[in-house]
């Protein structure tokens, strides 16, 4: 099977016979609206990165919301326009699942290209049409995602028909989509995810500021949606049989907001040694991460794995799943253990906790981290602009 491409070979920098300049580009901004997770950290990081580059005449971000407009006009960044109509977000979703309208334009106005940016891409009537596909869940493990991303079975195949290019996260999802879809490999384009600046420049947090937020001076972190693809129910297994061998392990933080399903079952550990301190702010949990002891990232399925590579960038170890987005996000510098194995995982745990500091390996993570930029993906993305509007 031929891989996708990165998106330099599909468009290369420079003015080209035929090139097109002074796009006027339309964007999904949906994601910014409410607590922002993983997709809305993409287009939050997306947009701003995308702003002033060379060739983008306008970025006209738009959501699909009855309620939400006011919103998006105070979540996006400067030098982006806003354009939309109000509209219930299910019933665009409905309908485009079945049928080939509302076209686009008719919400936003005319477009040179749109990019769905969460694997939704709405009918077009003349804008060349990118979509953003971040993961197969809703495919490989439907039993783990929200009922409403099950639409994605229906929405999916109908985005990439109306789709020129498909951005991907990582080749291993990339090569997901080519398998699942039977696309052809010269459609999809592999955009990967940045870092921000700030993961490089924190310190860890004193005492008394993590006092001041219910947490303990040292830690064992996971950051993630509580959801059940998220693993959290392995980690928490593997963190119990490792405190019944170490019982001076540091506590256990799970970071996030509530995502669907059952809260993690702490019911068998120790009381107060498993925290949950919900969703945090960027400035928060960008001090959180970098104050523990090691990030633990079970996930049972990711296309790409953003918190391991942001720790990564805060110099803090790392044990996560063994799986192929993962591993080529990281380019395998973290410790990685078989999905869904509480033993393998609390092996590790204990492992990663005793070994030694070893800096060249830190630097080495760092160094890896910090070729991982918002810019490099704003750049890939606007070359993936220009193909699609060439046609």
């Amino acid at each position: 099977m031929r891989p996708p491409r990165d998106a330099a070979e599909v468009a290369p920098d420079g003015q080209t016979p035929g090139a097109v300049t002074g796009l006027r580009v339309g964007i999904d901004a949906t994601p910014l609206l409410g607590a922002r997770t993983g997709v809305g950290k993409y287009v939050e990081h997306l947009t701003n990165a995308l702003i002033g580059r060379p060739g983008l005449a306008e970025l006209r971000a738009t959501a699909f919301t009855w309620r939400g407009q006011h919103e998006l006009r105070e979540s996006v960044p400067a030098g982006a326009s806003v354009a939309g109509r109000r509209a219930p977000a299910r019933g665009l979703q409905e309908a485009w699942a079945r049928q080939e309208f509302p076209p686009v334009e008719l919400l936003t106005g005319d477009v040179d290209v749109f990019h769905g940016t969460n694997f939704v891409l709405p009918p077009l009537r003349r804008s060349a049409g990118v979509v953003t596909v971040h993961d197969l869940a809703y495919l490989r493990l439907p039993e783990t995602v929200h009922a409403a991303s099950l639409r994605y079975r229906e929405l999916v195949p109908r985005s990439l028909r109306r789709a020129t290019l498909v951005l991907t996260p990582t080749r291993a999802v990339g090569e997901e989509i080519i398998d699942a879809y039977h696309l052809g490999a010269d459609r999809v384009v592999v955009t990967p995810l940045g870092v921000h600046q700030r993961w490089f420049a924190v310190s860890p947090p004193d005492p008394g500021w993590l006092d001041a937020r219910g947490l303990p001076p040292q830690y064992l972190l996971a950051v993630g949606t509580l959801e059940p693809r998220k693993g959290l129910d392995v980690l928490i297994t593997a963190y119990r049989r490792l405190l019944a061998e170490e019982p001076e392990v540091p506590p256990l933080v799970l970071v996030g907001g509530s995502g669907w399903g059952e809260r993690p079952d702490v019911a068998a550990v120790p009381a107060g040694r498993v925290v949950l301190p919900g969703y945090l702010t960027d400035d928060d949990l960008t001090r959180v991460v970098a104050g523990a002891r090691l990030l633990a990232f079970p996930s049972r399925y990711e296309g790409f794995g953003l918190p391991p590579l942001e720790a990564m960038a805060a110099g803090v170890p790392v044990v996560a799943s063994d799986l192929p987005a993962v591993r080529e996000a990281t380019s395998g510098l973290v410790r990685l253990v078989p999905p869904n194995d509480p033993d393998a995982l609390a092996a590790a745990l204990a492992t990663e906790l005793h070994d030694m500091p070893d800096p060249g390996r830190t630097e080495a993570a760092r160094a890896h981290a910090a070729t991982q930029t918002w810019q490099r993906c704003a750049e890939l993305t606007m070359q993936a602009y220009r193909t699609a509007a060439r046609g």
